[in-house]
């Protein structure tokens, strides 16, 4: 097959990594990839963003199957564009993408078909918004209701905190996500995400992980994109999976369908769970970053056959074989982040690491000039290790960034002492 990867963070080169074990790939294409990415395979300069122009290229270049990293594309109807042309593609219509595209959507999902969540609220402008939360107190929760590229929400400790989210949200500083807000409840518990697949129909569970959002050890600080994940949840028991599946994620499938939008992709549950009861915190219809390289890391030439299964609609007819494993990932982020930081910055040491089926370097941030990788983003590379146990998956990654030379970067060293 003809495989094509849009995306360049640390989550498509985990999909890149997994999907190149499978026999069934004879040629792999990224778009536009990353200084990793273009290690192992062919990429491509392309708006991912520009349905039309990649439906050209598929056809012109014969590819065969679409698999669409980021939420972004999804959300503008890419994979609708693609499906129109003939291809065969990986990832919900845009309608069906409104799941992560827009918060209050979800929740009204939610009402429709019974699922836990939190109690919220919807506003679009900040009056009404900063009366609700006098009204509620803090802690409480205020998030952007559109994409704001994982970092619209906001966990309010105070009132004071929460009003300032407030005037953030509607001065613009999410940009058009946040021309509505959507308040929530917020919930105690214990974090976990769930990844399922659906095909519209069948519902197939694809595992569980842990990430940590805030940028400090402890879990302090502001939120992220995620500074490192890993998988297995031991939170995430089977009798919790079963309740997820069958009071959450099988009822919002099945409305979805009934609405005439059915889900086919990846579905990432955010849940959270307390006294053995998951409820709601969020839908993503894409892979979490970095649970993806976690994920990967453990599923292998799997990955492919299950994405394949999805798409060609016969989810019901399989299966996946998760072996006794752990994996995790720890995240190396440019100083500042998630606020300002340099771009440009020269890593070394990558060549100390050497990659096995157990071990990898996952590139996101990151860019090849000559013979130097530089770091262009905020989160630039995934360090990611498998193992028997999650201690031994733990001591392998951190051994492995210990190698890498890069004086700008950070990263957390606590990544999985929720399990640990």
């Amino acid at each position: 097959m003809n495989i094509l990867i849009l995306g360049s963070g640390g989550r498509e080169h985990a999909l890149a990594w997994a999907v190149l074990q499978n026999p069934k790939c004879d040629e792999l294409t990224c778009a536009p990839g990353n200084a990793g990415m273009a290690l192992i395979a062919k990429c491509v300069d392309m708006d991912i963003m520009d349905g039309a122009a990649i439906s050209a290229y598929c056809l012109e270049n014969k590819v065969d199957f679409v698999i669409v990293g980021p939420e972004a594309p999804l959300a503008a109807g890419v994979a609708d564009d693609l499906r129109s042309a003939g291809v065969l593609t990986f990832g919900p219509s845009k309608a069906a993408a409104m799941l992560e595209a827009s918060k209050s959507f979800t929740k009204e999902i939610c009402d429709a078909c019974n699922a836990p969540t939190a109690a919220y609220g919807r506003f679009t402008a900040p009056e009404p918004a900063k009366a609700y939360i006098r009204e509620q107190g803090a802690p409480i929760v205020v998030k952007a209701d559109g994409l704001a590229a994982g970092k619209g929400v906001i966990v309010a400790m105070n009132e004071g905190e929460a009003l300032a989210a407030i005037d953030d949200m509607f001065d613009g500083n999410f940009g058009e996500a946040g021309a509505a807000v959507v308040i929530e409840e917020f919930m105690e518990g214990e974090e976990a995400s769930f990844f399922v697949l659906s095909d519209g129909k069948t519902v197939l569970p694809m595992g569980t992980a842990q990430d940590h959002k805030r940028v400090g050890e402890g879990d302090t600080g502001p939120n992220t994109g995620g500074m490192g994940a890993y998988s297995p949840a031991p939170v995430m028991t089977p009798q919790v999976v079963q309740k997820t599946l069958d009071e959450i994620v099988q009822p919002t499938v099945d409305e979805m369908a009934r609405r005439g939008t059915p889900f086919q992709g990846v579905l990432f549950v955010g849940l959270m769970i307390k006294y053995g009861q998951p409820r709601l915190v969020e839908y993503n219809v894409r892979f979490g970053d970095p649970e993806c390289q976690t994920l990967m890391m453990r599923l292998g030439a799997q990955a492919l056959d299950v994405m394949l299964a999805c798409a060609q609609g016969r989810l019901d007819q399989t299966r996946l074989n998760w072996a006794d494993d752990h994996a995790l990932s720890v995240v190396i982020a440019a100083d500042g982040y998630p606020g300002s930081y340099d771009k440009g910055t020269e890593i070394k040491g990558l060549d100390g690491v050497f990659p096995t089926s157990s071990l990898f370097v996952f590139h996101a941030g990151t860019r090849q000039e000559g013979d130097k990788t530089l770091a262009v983003g905020g989160r630039v590379l995934n360090v990611t290790a498998r193992g028997a146990t999650l201690r031994q998956a733990c001591d392998a990654a951190y051994g492995a960034v210990e190698k890498i030379d890069w004086p700008e970067g950070f990263y957390r060293k606590d990544i999985g002492w929720r399990a640990l």
